[in-house]
């Protein structure tokens, strides 16, 4: 995923984030925090996480699918991928 590279400080700006909502989840726990208030850290790290993967889904289709000098196998190749994924991700 060379592509990714261009855009590396990003997102690993975006998974520190991430790790920094997952440990208040954590903190959250260790406290016996309220329901509420872990549920609501909770949905906040997997919105984070939907964010990540939707911006690695477009960065992967617009590389490995509906790039104009893609040959019809790589474009296969690339939609072959993502359905992968997807299908891992809804599992």
């Amino acid at each position: 995923m060379s592509h990714t590279s261009r855009e590396k400080a990003k997102l690993l700006a975006r998974v520190r984030r991430i790790r920094g909502q997952v440990e208040s989840i954590e903190r959250a726990l260790e406290a016996e925090a309220g329901c509420a208030e872990v549920l609501h850290l909770l949905a906040a790290s997997r919105g984070a996480m939907n964010g990540l993967m939707a911006e690695v889904i477009e960065d992967h289709v617009r590389e490995h699918v509906a790039a104009g000098d893609l040959s019809e196998a790589a474009r296969a190749d690339g939609a072959d991928e993502l359905l992968e994924v997807i299908r891992a991700y809804l599992r």
